[in-house]
């Protein structure tokens, strides 16, 4: 433990001084009043740097020059209303206070409004931007789609009190009255932007054939003026809406000199917006014209091709024979065929005739009454001998009881009569013992029924009698006497 030169350890107030010590809040507090009340208003010009948008909608950044920096922080209402989307290394003017953060021991400023710091920071924030779309795809030429010739419905996103407006509807009156839909928006200054982008989703957006037709172009246009002026039309949300667009768009922002990254998004880019009418929609005049040339056209290249058939035809009849000669010899033979037809009829119809009476000379009646008497005595010789006919059923039966011989000796059932029986398991015959065994279960087939039985390890579980009695078979039925042969008459007693 140390003492001071007085040796004491704790202090004490010396006599004569007023002075009494402060606390670091207190010393805190002063500053803060002190620096708040020395720079409560104050624009800065710097490079903004370590930007940072935080969970909860402030922003904090720090504005540096060449030697010198300071930190800032912007409240959330405050960056809500930016025109323009701060990044690192714009160099910006703002304005607002110079504060304290007692917390650590530093002074910041608390920026209430930011504005790039010229037109060399705005062509530094275009030039970055469009670096940033065209690496995604958004400014590809081969995404560009025609437009169409003759649009029904035109959809004009613009604002409803500038001469813009009235420029394009008296375009299109002029050129080719079409019927258009606008679209009221804000061309600049806060939240044109996201106006601009809402009327262009919001026309792709209404389904064709609704109650409101959906435009099959769109023009987006807007006066000339800076580039602060124009920068709506710069801003990511207004470009992304453009390049997504469903129906095809024409920007027209600015004069001729303007350019604008909606210009590098849109499918065809207008230096006007007269000029944008005049790509929507031909001229009627000249599309009548046109039409009507087309018309004469096609009406004399239908009747040059109609004459020069004509002439091939005319030329291809010169060369064919007369009918005359074509049919010529045709017609002499027809009539050579015709005469020859009628000598021949009359000659094949004599020859008829002649034979017919030939015929008719044969016809006599006592030739036929010969041919029946010789008919009737050959009948009367045939008699019809009942030995013949008793040999040949004879013959018949004796073949026939072979063949019942034969049946009887083939019949699977005959055995059976003869004490035997059949042994089946299901539909399947059992040859062996084994079969038998490994079936389990078997149905006897005698002459006079079935009969089940239980084979290998499950007979010992049946009860009562091992050896059921079988009815003796019922005797054979006498085969029924052939019927007795009855003698044939003689057909002629």
């Amino acid at each position: 433990m140390r003492f001071d030169a007085s040796g004491r350890l704790l202090a004490q107030e010396r006599q004569g001084d007023n002075l009494a010590p402060l606390s670091v809040s207190d010393l805190s507090m002063q500053l803060k009043r002190t620096v708040e009340d020395r720079f409560g208003h104050v624009r800065l010009r710097g490079e903004i740097s370590g930007w940072k948008r935080a969970a909860s909608g402030h922003a904090y950044l720090a504005l540096k020059d060449e030697s010198a920096l300071i930190d800032g922080v912007m409240w959330k209402g405050t960056a809500g209303r930016l025109a323009f989307a701060p990044e690192d290394g714009l160099d910006v003017i703002v304005t607002g206070k110079v504060t304290t953060y007692p917390g650590r021991s530093k002074y910041q400023i608390v920026i209430e409004s930011m504005e790039l710091a010229g037109e060399g920071a705005l062509m530094q924030l275009f030039e970055r931007m469009k670096a940033k779309l065209a690496a995604e795809g958004l400014f590809d030429p081969a995404k560009r789609r025609p437009i169409p010739m003759l649009p029904d419905v035109i959809g004009v996103v613009t604002s409803p009190t500038g001469a813009v407006i009235r420029d394009i509807l008296h375009r299109l009156a002029d050129r080719f009255p079409s019927r258009v839909i606008l679209w009221p928006v804000l061309v600049q200054g806060d939240g044109a932007a996201a106006q601009i982008a809402n009327a262009v989703r919001g026309f792709g957006a209404l389904a064709p054939g609704g109650p409101i037709p959906r435009p099959d172009v769109l023009i987006v246009a807007r006066g000339g003026g800076s580039i602060e002026d124009l920068w709506s039309f710069n801003e990511e949300i207004v470009v992304r809406a453009v390049a997504d667009s469903p129906i095809p768009v024409i920007s027209a922002v600015g004069h001729e000199t303007d350019t604008t990254l909606c210009d590098f998004a849109a499918d065809l880019r207008a230096p006007t917006p007269t000029a944008a009418a005049e790509m929507a929609v031909p001229v009627r005049a000249e599309l009548m014209a046109q039409v009507s040339e087309a018309d004469a056209r096609m009406r004399r290249c239908l009747a040059r091709g109609m004459e020069r058939s004509r002439e091939r035809l005319e030329a291809q009849r010169r060369l064919l024979p007369r009918p005359d000669l074509l049919l010529g010899q045709a017609r002499q033979r027809a009539d050579d065929l015709a005469d020859r037809l009628r000598r021949g009829l009359s000659h094949r119809l004599s020859i008829a005739r002649r034979e017919l009476s030939e015929a008719a000379g044969a016809l006599r009646p006592a030739l036929l009454e010969a041919q029946v008497t010789r008919g009737r005595e050959t009948l009367a010789r045939v008699r019809l001998s009942p030995a013949l006919l008793d040999r040949r059923l004879t013959d018949a039966r004796r073949q026939f009881d072979g063949l019942w011989r034969l049946a009887q000796s083939l019949n699977p059932d005959a055995p059976l009569s003869r004490g035997f029986a059949r042994v089946m398991a299901g539909d399947r015959l059992i040859r062996t013992s084994r079969d038998a065994l490994a079936a389990g279960s078997v149905t006897l087939k005698f002459t006079d029924g079935d009969v089940s039985a239980v084979t290998g390890a499950g007979a010992e579980a049946v009860s009562g009698d091992p050896h059921p009695a079988v009815p003796p078979p019922s005797a054979r039925p006498a085969r029924k006497p052939a019927p007795a042969t009855t003698r044939q008459t003689d057909l002629f007693d």
